[in-house]
């Protein structure tokens, strides 16, 4: 029970950070700002963050989503939390390494958050780039 309110307060809370790319009036449009590389940084910290949390909440119920080197990962609750959340970085952020694999439907949210990160960039331009012609 409580692995998924856990599960669905991470989704809830990464779903709510990518919410704010389309509300009105949350990024200046104008320039280039500190608050506006703020407002993307902090929003790619909590997708990073929340699909690590989504990985080790499977991995430590049971449910293998990552493989190391072709070997399922058992090891200390810290050592996977380090691991999950550089195999969410590396998703997010590029292809991957190599050196962690994504195995049954960890797939699949392997495949949503490189989505997100590739979408996440030309969103908040869109954004962006919408708010400027509006003023």
């Amino acid at each position: 029970m409580i692995f998924f309110l856990a599960l669905l307060f991470t989704i809830y809370c990464i779903i709510m950070s990518l919410r704010t790319l389309f509300i009105p009036n949350v990024i200046k449009g104008k320039r280039i700002s500190l608050e506006n590389f703020l407002y993307l940084a902090f929003t790619y910290v909590t997708v990073l963050v929340g699909f690590g949390l989504i990985y080790i909440l499977l991995e430590i119920n049971g449910y293998p989503v990552m493989v190391e080197d072709t070997v399922y990962i058992d090891e200390s609750f810290f050592e996977r939390l380090k691991t999950s959340l550089y195999f969410s970085a590396v998703t997010l952020f590029s292809v991957g390494y190599g050196d962690i694999a994504p195995v049954g439907f960890g797939r699949g949210i392997a495949v949503v958050e490189a989505l997100i990160g590739y979408t996440l960039p030309a969103a908040f331009v869109a954004k962006a780039m919408f708010d400027k012609e509006k003023s």
